[in-house]
């Protein structure tokens, strides 16, 4: 249980696999602190299977959350939010399938604005990746780049981040910062 008398981290990054628990450990950290909460949705509903993903998210969220769509332009969301409003973004990994996937994206420009504005932002903000460099060697070049790009994003934010937790089997374990 968090410490109601110490001040919450200005950046968390949670990191984990696919169905770690990521993302409900996330909500709990912001749900610890005063709402009302933003929730910053990167996902885009391709398919019937995404459709469902995405509803199954949202339906564990019930006011005091408001949710806001950011598929690409995450770092002017970030900056939009209230001063001191608890947010969370899930997941940078969709955002930058996003905007890998966008052939007029200057990818090193987006990622770079995504880490100053997650540096400038009055907090708490918590973010929420896919972490995929513990599998094998993708077969095919796209997934390689974005197994690798994925990797350099996460070492810029795991830098500027006040803590960070990797969630395996739905188990936290603090990896910078304090739990």
């Amino acid at each position: 249980m968090p410490d109601p008398d110490r001040a919450a981290p200005r950046l968390t990054l949670v990191l984990g696999g696919a169905r770690s628990g990521k993302s409900r450990y996330a909500e709990g950290l912001i749900e610890a602190l005063p709402g009302p909460w933003l929730y910053v949705a990167t996902a885009q509903a391709w398919d019937d299977e995404m459709r469902a993903r995405i509803d199954a998210h949202r339906a564990r969220r019930p006011p005091p959350w408001e949710t806001v769509d950011a598929p690409r332009d995450l770092p002017a969301m970030i900056g939009r939010a209230p001063a001191g409003r608890p947010v969370l973004v899930d997941c940078l990994t969709l955002w930058l399938t996003n905007a890998m996937l966008d052939d007029d994206a200057d990818l090193a420009a987006e990622v770079e604005a995504l880490v100053g504005s997650c540096r400038a932002a009055a907090g708490p903000l918590v973010l929420v990746s896919n972490e995929v460099g513990f599998g094998i060697v993708p077969e095919n070049a796209l997934a390689r780049r974005f197994r690798d790009e994925a990797g350099r994003l996460h070492q810029c934010l795991a830098a500027i981040a006040d803590r960070v937790v990797l969630v395996v089997a739905g188990l936290p374990m603090t990896l910078k910062g304090d739990t």
